[in-house]
């Protein structure tokens, strides 16, 4: 099955090459050959129109990759922070990013 994996980020953001590279080690195991369509949402009207609630952001089929994701309805361009079990980081949970692509 083609999965449809987006990765949008903000250029002042330093955590969104993190997030390339583990998202890229999970297709690379789950789904090998998956193309990964980067946003740059560093541009306020790009922002608004992806609906982007941060950087780094990923979606696999249209979903945020984060359980319980809410929509923040403000997308302004900035970096993102995400409650994993490891405490507040900056890059989203790497078990996130396998259920996603799993599911």
């Amino acid at each position: 099955m083609s999965r449809q994996v987006q990765l949008l980020w903000f250029s002042d953001c330093p955590n969104h090459p993190v997030a390339r590279r583990m998202l890229t080690d999970a297709i690379d195991r789950l789904a090998p050959g998956t193309a990964i369509e980067e946003v740059d949402a560093s541009d306020p009207a790009v922002a608004a129109a992806h609906r982007f609630p941060g950087s780094p952001t990923i979606r696999i089929d249209g979903i945020d990759i984060e359980p319980g994701y809410a929509d923040p309805g403000d997308y302004t361009p900035r970096c993102r922070l995400y409650w994993t079990a490891a405490g507040l980081r900056g890059v989203p949970d790497p078990a996130w990013i396998a259920a996603a692509l799993r599911a």
